[in-house]
């Protein structure tokens, strides 16, 4: 079921979302080579709880960290570890905040230090495709025209998206329907209305649409171990307008 929010819950689910655009900034910051995945979970965790927050990830289905992190082939839900970040890689950050029981959500990806063309034009990908569906929202239309947005976006650009894993409806949860998903028909799913609240979330892939869980039994990754990318906004439906909550700095 569908939760529309009133005005109420919109300003706590905001209230998350700034605190959330702060704590990425200062991780985006930190990232660099020679420091390690528990450190950035660390700082995440910090700069979360300072500003009177609570780590939304952090026990969520029994998950370890503040962040998901995921390095190079990892795509999504990467348990911080303590890898050492290095020069070149493909760093995914994925993490949330809980406001007075309402709940923000939000990823990007950070290439460290000399990245190749290919990975720069991967992570742009991610993000443009993030803004293909972002643009389709327009209300009374459904949300199958924003997961049509993003999967053509992504088709266009030569790569792919796993047909597993999609973005959601959130609020007193941090999963709530609507799933929206990557791909998908125009015209289909549930009428975009006004108090909605989504999560849009690409994950791009190089080879295929396919992808593995680790032994971990949370780190996704691409099977060709080629290297990934992942973006992802919390987003507001009112006054007929779209809005990011969780700041679009980076």
């Amino acid at each position: 079921m569908i939760i529309i929010k009133n005005q109420f819950e919109i300003q706590k689910i905001k209230k998350a979302c700034s605190i959330l655009a702060e704590v990425k900034t200062i991780l985006w910051d930190f990232i660099r080579p020679g420091v390690s995945l528990k450190e950035i979970d660390s700082v995440a965790f910090k700069e979360i709880v300072k500003r009177g927050g609570k780590p939304a990830f952090l026990g969520q289905y029994g998950f370890p960290g503040t962040c998901c992190i995921s390095v190079n082939e990892e795509l999504i839900h990467g348990i911080p570890s303590d890898y050492i970040v290095k020069d070149g890689d493909i760093v995914k950050i994925d993490t949330g905040v809980i406001w007075e029981e309402y709940y923000s959500d939000s990823a990007f990806t950070k290439g460290v230090g000399n990245i190749s063309a290919k990975d720069k034009e991967l992570i742009q990908v991610a993000k443009d495709a993030f803004y293909a569906g972002f643009n389709a929202i327009k209300v009374g239309k459904r949300i199958g025209d924003i997961s049509n947005a993003i999967g053509n976006l992504i088709r266009k650009r030569g790569y792919f998206t796993p047909d597993e894993y999609t973005g959601h409806g959130i609020g007193r949860n941090l999963h709530e329907d609507p799933y929206v998903y990557n791909d998908g028909l125009a015209n289909t799913g549930a009428i975009i209305r006004n108090g909605m609240v989504i999560c849009i979330e690409p994950m791009i892939l190089q080879k295929s649409k396919n992808v593995l869980v680790k032994d971990d039994d949370w780190t996704v990754y691409d099977p060709f171990k080629l290297n990934t990318a992942h973006y992802e906004q919390t987003v507001l439906i009112d006054n007929d307008q779209a809005y990011i909550l969780s700041g679009d700095n980076i």
